[in-house]
């Protein structure tokens, strides 16, 4: 090896390179073994019975136990919320069904969207007294004191709150699953699904990806092991008892935190805080189809950006300053994985910068201008095992894509890989910047997602909602 004095330009960037080698190749194997363990804890339980999908025995409109208000916030979006609430009245028949819309007063497209759709005395459209945007969790508030005033005009309180969003499309059997479910839990979660878009298979088409495995087996895993779970923001019903331990916790009249960019996120956490329990439940209905939210997700970079940035900020660096660290073993393991996506997207921007440097370094070495820095054992070691890592962790996730999405979508899986990294690089940077911003006393606003289409105004709406899927559903 060169002396210090000696070493030109080249040869201090092969040194760069291989101490990004090797911070990557520590953190990978670290990232790879985490993968592992809820690998090997999904596999037990489908080996032991317990994280295989249920079957709903009924069809799923028997009539509820109480009233179930669905509280959907909604700005700028006269596009879709005309279909989303045509067709959730449709789907569920239920009367003791209450859909609360909240829009703005400076939002006269989404108001007019609302009038333009069939009558029906469960829909509530709740108009905020202040311009929109100001925050979601500020117009959900603004919702839970719209049914607080029917509750005390009517006499009754409600059985349940469910969260939607504007561009969701429901399950028929998904309000009677979420009513069945807290009978006996404080906090029910439906999985999400999102939907393949034949104009972006490669940014809306990751998304099938991550939450294909996501919420077939983390959300499975940590519902077994009886960690908090997190809420989605749709697809998920809390207990009237639930909200009522969350707003004595918080020491306020409201159940929704504001000045927070991922309040589902936090009340769901907050469910097992305040003594109550959770479950995820994963069921399929009598004709084979999951019992979930589907909806289109964003389907260009910049938006998809927008969209993870808003999550890393609320649940990663938000979520660190106001709920802290839980010391139960298995509530610490589920937030770290939650809040390790700053890190995760630091260590694979070095991992590209590296391989961004390789090509340069092999031609400098090619003609004597550098010289190849020794690897040593441990970091061969390392490059072993995260390639065996890496080459599992594509296995594992396409064959979760192909089992709710079909083959081809499986393979595409394995393409897609990359394309989620970067976006998570570029949301990570967005969502440090908004936090520092944040810190040093700028506002904190809704960072809306614009949604175009709703699933309904593209499929029939009549029973099945789902097109037949290449490969069958495993029991």
């Amino acid at each position: 090896m060169l002396s210090w004095p000696s070493y030109p330009a080249l040869q201090w960037l092969a040194v760069v390179e291989h101490e990004l080698l090797l911070f990557a190749a520590i953190w990978f194997a670290l990232f790879a073994l985490d993968e592992l363990l809820v690998d090997l804890a999904w596999l037990w339980l489908r080996l032991l019975g317990h994280g295989r999908t249920l079957r709903m025995s009924g069809c799923g409109d028997a009539e509820l136990g109480g009233v179930s208000a669905v509280l959907v916030p909604a700005w700028n979006e006269s596009q879709v919320i005309g279909a989303m609430v045509t067709h959730a009245l449709r789907s569920w028949p239920q009367r003791d069904l209450r859909i609360y819309v909240g829009c703005y007063r400076n939002d006269t497209a989404t108001l007019e969207a609302l009038t333009g759709t069939e009558p029906d005395p469960r829909l509530r459209v709740v108009v905020h007294d202040r311009d929109g945007p100001t925050t979601k969790a500020d117009c959900l508030n603004r919702l839970y004191r719209a049914i607080c005033e029917d509750e005390r005009r009517a006499r009754q309180p409600v059985r349940a709150l469910i969260l939607h969003d504007a561009e969701d499309m429901v399950h028929p059997a998904a309000l009677s699953a979420m009513d069945q479910a807290l009978d006996t839990v404080d906090f029910v979660q439906l999985p999400v699904r999102p939907e393949p878009q034949s104009t972006s298979r490669w940014v809306a088409g990751h998304y099938c990806d991550e939450f294909a495995e996501a919420h077939a087996r983390d959300m499975v895993v940590g519902h077994h092991i009886g960690a908090a779970l997190p809420s989605a923001g749709v697809g998920c019903a809390f207990s009237r008892r639930a909200i009522d331990r969350i707003i004595a916790h918080r020491a306020s009249d409201e159940p929704f935190a504001a000045e927070c960019l991922t309040e589902d996120y936090e009340c769901g956490l907050l469910v097992n805080a305040t003594g109550g329990r959770s479950a995820f439940l994963r069921m399929r209905a009598q004709d084979g189809t999951l019992v979930a939210t589907r909806e289109f997700f964003p389907a260009s970079i910049a938006e998809s950006v927008r969209q993870k940035a808003r999550w890393v900020h609320g649940i990663a660096f938000q979520g660190w300053d106001r709920l802290g660290w839980n010391l139960r073993l298995c509530d610490l393991w589920m937030r770290l994985r939650d809040r390790r996506g700053p890190l995760v997207a630091v260590v694979i921007c070095a991992a590209y910068l590296m391989l961004l440097l390789w090509p340069v370094l092999i031609l400098a070495q090619q003609v004597g201008l550098a010289e190849p820095v020794p690897d040593g054992p441990l970091l061969r070691g390392l490059l072993v095992f995260n390639f065996a890592s890496l080459l599992w962790r594509l296995v594992m996730r396409a064959l979760f894509t192909a089992r709710e999405y079909g083959l081809r979508e499986g393979l595409l899986a394995v393409l897609r890989f990359p394309v989620g990294n970067i976006i998570a690089i570029m949301a990570a940077r967005r969502a440090l910047m908004a936090y520092v911003r944040v810190l040093l006393g700028g506002r904190l606003r809704w960072d809306h997602t614009v949604h175009r289409a709703h699933l309904a105004q593209v499929l029939p709406l009549a029973l099945p909602l789902e097109e037949p899927r290449p490969l069958p559903a495993p029991s």
